[in-house]
């Protein structure tokens, strides 16, 4: 007996109708915390409310079954409590920890060992990419009150916005 169903992963369709609002929803995000070094709480609410509004839409639209939308939400829970207490330990920031709840919905019935791929692709490219800009001249100019630049902590929501909207697009690709 499973203790956990055997959950559908995104459907391509869903996966093509969630898409835009992550680049939105993502951009906002990996902007603001570069920026600001803070993600905030709208950005999470906003990316919720697809999930709910969208992924409902995906249900009957494109064949996403309703059992992988519901626990969506319980994956989104779970996040949630891990989150808190990762955040408490000082792990990560507490607006990481929320858009991490945001997203995680849209991880249900993925591969996980594919999605630690992809997460630590945008993790390592994010860094790298956000490490050396930061030393270009002309960015600085361009973008001199951004918090990041000087900050010793890295705006971890660069890389969680990659590794969704990366998700989304190799599933539409078909790679998953």
């Amino acid at each position: 007996m499973e203790f956990l169903p055997t959950l559908a992963p995104l459907t391509v369709g869903a996966a093509i109708a969630f898409l835009p609002f992550a680049l939105a929803i993502g951009g906002w995000v990996a902007w603001s915390d570069m920026k600001f070094m803070k993600i905030p709480n709208t950005c999470m609410m906003a990316l919720l409310a697809v999930w709910l509004v969208v992924g409902l839409a995906a249900v009957w639209l494109t064949g996403l079954p309703f059992a992988s939308w519901a626990w969506g939400w319980a994956l989104a829970a779970v996040t949630l409590v891990v989150g808190f207490v990762a955040n408490a330990m000082r792990l990560v920031g507490g607006g990481d920890a929320k858009f991490a709840t945001a997203m995680a919905p849209f991880f249900v019935g993925a591969d996980w060992r594919s999605v630690f791929v992809i997460a630590a692709g945008c993790l390592i490219t994010a860094f790298i990419a956000h490490r050396t800009i930061r030393t270009l001249g002309f960015v600085r100019r361009a973008t001199p009150d951004w918090v990041s630049w000087t900050s010793k902590d890295f705006p971890m929501g660069l890389a969680l916005a990659g590794t969704l909207i990366f998700h989304l697009l190799l599933t539409i690709s078909g790679a998953f």
